[in-house]
């Protein structure tokens, strides 16, 4: 079982990555494939069966040296049959991703959230290795989660347990958000949402060096933040509205790591000090001293690593 490999695939709106990881957590392999979201996605399935085989031809290995694929989809899954509920960006309802890739493939198939399966691949092999009991949030495009309970992701009743994006913070007249609510985590914390902040900021004071910029990305609030006032205000505002909703996530799952990833985390501790800081002041005071921040340390492996944790526990276990 040693020499067996594990299939990693992380489902992406313009890319797909995939990658073989050995039993113990090792990328072996990894490249990515353009996502075809022609056809409301229909030829993903194909292509990734393509890539699978043209690799291990490339690599002069059989197909018997997996052992199986993870793979993590954006959108909320069925986890007994491995259908996709939604996936807007792929053009995805009730989708059957599970069946149709192990058709393909010929090889069993686990199928999970990609946010989830993030999580699963920093707590084996990240921010949170050794950590059963741990909350990853991803700050990117939007803002994703994934809680993990005793070593097992916590998925609900309806496969939306983790989304984190959508807690309310703002309870009166927050932003509008992509989910049809308002005032959500996503508007205030995502990449989006700081340059929303920023922008709402400058319109009311010029004195700024980012009113120099054409257009604010959350990468220059975080960067002019050191000497820039407006800036500095705008990341405090993120971060205690980031730090309520972590302290309100920790004070019910008390978990012993908060892993922090997605593009708004390469910010590192100018993001993680303020955070951490609120944190404090919101969360019960057992669980402030017994809960870590951190920033997530896999980037974009997360998910292949998470994925091939998948792969490993449920398949090679039987």
């Amino acid at each position: 079982m040693e020499d067996k490999w594990l299939v990693g695939v992380d489902l992406g709106g313009t890319t797909i990555k995939l990658a073989f990881i050995s039993m113990y957590g090792e990328i072996l392999h990894k490249w990515e494939i353009p996502t075809n979201i022609s056809e409301s996605g229909k030829h993903i399935t194909l292509d990734i069966a393509k890539a699978i085989d043209k690799k291990l031809h490339e690599l002069g290995e059989m197909k018997q040296r997996l052992l199986g694929i993870g793979m993590g989809a954006p959108g909320p899954v069925d986890l007994t049959t491995g259908v996709i509920y939604e996936a807007i960006n792929l053009g995805w309802k009730n989708y059957p991703l599970k069946d149709l890739l192990e058709v393909e493939t010929g090889l069993p198939v686990i199928v999970d959230n990609d946010a989830n399966i993030a999580a699963l691949g920093e707590m084996w092999k990240g921010a949170g290795e050794g950590a059963k009991d741990l909350v990853c949030v991803t700050l990117g495009t939007g803002v994703g989660g994934g809680v993990i309970a005793n070593g097992e992701i916590v998925h609900g009743v309806s496969g939306a347990a983790g989304e984190i994006g959508h807690i309310t913070v703002v309870p009166h007249g927050g932003a509008p958000c992509n989910c049809g609510k308002t005032g959500c985590l996503e508007t205030v914390a995502s990449a989006t949402g700081i340059a929303r902040l920023a922008r709402e900021a400058l319109a009311k004071s010029e004195e700024s060096q980012l009113s120099q910029l054409e257009m604010v990305t959350s990468k220059d609030v975080f960067e002019a933040a050191e000497a820039d006032a407006l800036a500095k205000q705008v990341v405090e505002e993120m971060a205690s509205y980031l730090g309520l909703a972590i302290a309100n996530i920790s004070n019910i799952m008390n978990p012993e790591k908060v892993v922090i990833g997605g593009g708004v985390s390469k910010a590192g501790d100018a993001l993680l000090n303020p955070v951490q800081r609120y944190f404090e002041q919101y969360a019960f005071s057992r669980v402030a001293k017994s809960t870590k921040l951190a920033i997530a340390t896999l980037g974009n492996d997360a998910g292949v690593i998470g994925g091939a944790w998948l792969v490993k526990t449920k398949i090679g276990q039987h």
